[in-house]
């Protein structure tokens, strides 16, 4: 029940964090500001959770982790309750930015938390679980808010979610044991280092900035791709997507189950798999069952990216799970911003076709960074 508790804080965390994307036309004019601008509320929110991911572990000291949480998913709900009764841009800064914080403690905390609740052989399948949240709220969390919002209003999607976030706050006290500071892991190299001077944790975070990167600059314009290039009516894009949601999901168990014995070798397949299906909808993109196939492929691959990456660097530093778990979220969510930065960059330069090249050659670069990545124990 915690783990689940666990996985249902994190799909609304990224519900919250997504949701514009749904309702990003009536929010803008409800605001009174352009699109564009209210599309800059992702981008806060991101940069704000790549600040709080890493820094929250390290203030925690003896805290309970069970009251951090409960407490974090309060502020997501303070910063949605703002997001509701925001009158203009100003507001809406703030309220992301708040959002931000609350995001960057629970998703920075949420695997390091669900490692602790069940026994170590089921390790891999608790953070599995409570990475799927992530997964889940792609495939279900934000097309929900979306139909809330077109139903009764943007503002009532994000007071939903407001209420949402309290009901889980004391659900986390009710169903977590008391979590005070983990114990100390076996000592390894890691101990008396910064995590940013070791090699294996350098290593697994610049394949995660790199195939990060990659796939939001390539897939946040993949619905132009579908409907210019294959053809597609807005129906068939959203069927598309769902499907990329579904395997997404899939992808994240299978991840979590192959990371659990090979972690490092399972996310360098799973930029593989990336990488070829970027290649795949720019060489076929413009056949509907070639771009079909290669959206399903990008789905499974990139829905395994998270779990397996976390399992990645937490047996880099299993002495120091929480703070390598933060900083691997802030790089994390730091190379979505930047991603989706450089994706609008490359289409507006030079057009679709060069930017699914490029985010494939940075997808290659994360493979060839991932095989010259030190191997650490469980790792290989």
């Amino acid at each position: 029940m915690a783990v689940a508790v666990l996985s249902l804080s994190t799909f609304v965390v990224v519900t919250s964090e997504m949701l514009p994307v749904g309702v990003l036309t009536p929010m803008a004019d409800g605001l009174r500001i352009s699109p564009g601008t209210a599309g800059f509320s992702l981008a806060i929110t991101g940069l704000v959770t790549a600040v709080a991911a890493p820094v929250v572990p390290r203030l925690l000291g003896g805290l309970d982790r069970r009251v951090v949480l409960a407490a974090a998913m309060v502020v997501l709900a303070g910063g949605n309750a703002l997001t509701a009764v925001s009158d203009g841009f100003g507001l809406l800064v703030v309220s992301r930015a708040v959002l931000g914080v609350g995001m960057g403690a629970v998703w920075g905390l949420a695997a390091a938390v669900a490692a602790r609740l069940v026994a170590p052989r089921n390790a891999a399948l608790a953070v599995s679980f409570a990475v799927g949240g992530v997964a889940g709220a792609s495939v279900a969390g934000v097309p929900l808010g979306t139909l809330v919002g077109d139903a009764f209003g943007w503002r009532a999607a994000f007071a939903v979610l407001s209420a949402t976030a309290v009901l889980l706050a004391a659900a986390l006290l009710l169903t977590l044991p008391r979590l005070p500071r983990p114990a100390a892991g076996p000592a390894t190299a890691v101990s008396g280092t910064s995590l940013l001077r070791t090699p294996a944790v350098l290593g697994g975070l610049t394949v995660i900035a790199l195939l990060v990167t990659a796939h939001f600059a390539a897939y946040t314009y993949v619905r132009p791709v579908l409907e210019e290039r294959a053809g597609l009516t807005p129906a068939a894009v959203a069927v598309v997507l769902l499907v990329y949601g579904v395997f997404g999901l899939v992808g994240n168990f299978a991840a979590g189950a192959l990371a659990a014995r090979r972690p490092r070798a399972t996310v360098l397949g799973l930029a593989a798999g990336i990488g070829a299906a970027i290649v795949v909808l720019a060489l076929a993109g413009g056949v509907a069952g070639a771009a079909g196939a290669g959206v399903a492929l990008w789905g499974v691959a990139y829905g395994g990216l998270s779990v397996a990456g976390q399992i990645w660097m937490t047996r880099s530093a299993p002495d120091r799970a929480e703070r390598v778990t933060g900083l691997y979220v802030g790089v994390f969510t730091a190379a979505i911003a930047l991603g989706a930065y450089l994706g609008g960059v490359v289409v507006e330069a030079a057009g679709i076709t060069p930017l699914l090249w490029g985010s494939a050659a940075l997808a290659g670069a994360a493979l060839v960074a991932g095989l010259l990545a030190k191997k650490v124990r469980g790792g290989v």
